[in-house]
């Protein structure tokens, strides 16, 4: 099975819409018996919380599942049990370099690392968009897919 976590700041809006889209994608390439999808947050600010309504709306509008969807926090050990650990910004990545004590590990990255934009995720927190975030999100979730595909020679068998 590959592991794949998704880490913002909260837990409340990047994170558990990466997770929703990611397993959504995960499910319609008939993945789901391959590869498991979570998210965690980088604070303890919101543990046990749903996401935010601004999250839960966005995937309600494009139907995608928010089942399950609760604010957690990375742990150490969650290096070992996760193969990929996707922040959607810097500082997530320092904070998930600190909290794992793992820094400049590759299973570590950004996850618009895996576009051509290369940059972080803004924070609709604090933005107040939330379509950006899960346009930006859906591009750096199917370039995740794909490199999985690739990386672990999977097919939807």
């Amino acid at each position: 099975m590959i592991n794949v976590l998704f880490v913002c700041l909260g837990n409340i809006c990047r994170s558990p819409m990466a997770e929703a889209l990611f397993r959504d994608m995960v499910e319609k390439e008939n993945l789901k018996n391959k590869i498991t999808v979570a998210s965690a947050a980088t604070s303890s600010w919101h543990i046990g919380d749903p996401p935010h309504s601004g999250t839960l709306s966005i995937l309600k509008q494009y139907s995608i599942s928010t089942e399950g969807l609760i604010g957690s926090q990375i742990k150490k050990d969650d290096f070992e049990k996760y193969d990929y650990i996707i922040g959607m910004d810097q500082s997530n990545i320092t904070n998930i370099y600190k909290i794992t004590g793992q820094p400049n590990h590759p299973k570590i990255f950004r996850l618009l690392d895996l576009t051509e934009d290369n940059k972080d995720v803004p924070d609709p927190y604090y933005t107040g968009d939330f379509q950006e975030t899960y346009d930006l999100i859906s591009k750096g979730c199917r370039s995740l897919l794909k490199k999985i595909v690739i990386e672990h020679h999977l097919n939807n068998n």
